[in-house]
């Protein structure tokens, strides 16, 4: 946007502009209907609060679809809290970091359980993941390692 105003064109920087904000908001769309349809889903198979079940009239997860917009507002008064967004990104992206590494360190550390407590069964499985035991243990260290440029980073640290 900035390379179009500079060049004197305008015109094709609120094009771009107007694409960005209109992806944007499909995307958040589409993460609202997702959230809200799988949070009916998880409630279903019992994995989610029961209250997550119930359908509105025109047969909507509304309780979900309540709860994903919910989450929108924390972001948007996170960054009225926040107002300088480069902080308030750098957080909720720290967050989600941290969140998505201790995430994937629960399944490789079921994983390695399974396999301890099971090697039967992982004999006789046709989905192997490669590398196995030694895979978990670098995608572990590299876990660990990341945390560790986080701890490092001074605007990471910030509460």
């Amino acid at each position: 946007v900035e390379l179009f105003v500079l060049a004197g064109l305008p015109a094709a920087a609120g094009v771009i502009n107007f694409v960005v904000l209109t992806s944007a908001a499909s995307s958040a769309n589409s993460g609202v209907f997702s959230t809200s349809r799988m949070l009916y889903g998880l409630a279903l198979k019992g994995d989610a609060p029961r209250a997550f079940q119930k359908l509105s009239r025109q047969h909507v997860p509304s309780r979900g679809l309540l709860f994903s917009c919910t989450c929108l507002l924390a972001g948007a008064v996170l960054m009225w809290i926040i107002p300088d967004l480069v902080e308030a990104f750098t957080l909720v992206t720290t967050v989600s970091a941290i969140l998505f590494m201790f995430t994937w360190s629960m399944i490789l550390l079921s994983y390695i359980a399974y396999r301890r407590q099971r090697p039967e069964r992982h004999a006789a499985s046709i989905y192997r993941m490669p590398g196995g035991l030694a895979m978990c243990g670098v995608c572990l260290a590299f876990f660990v390692f990341i945390l560790g440029l986080l701890a490092l980073e001074a605007d990471t640290r910030q509460a």
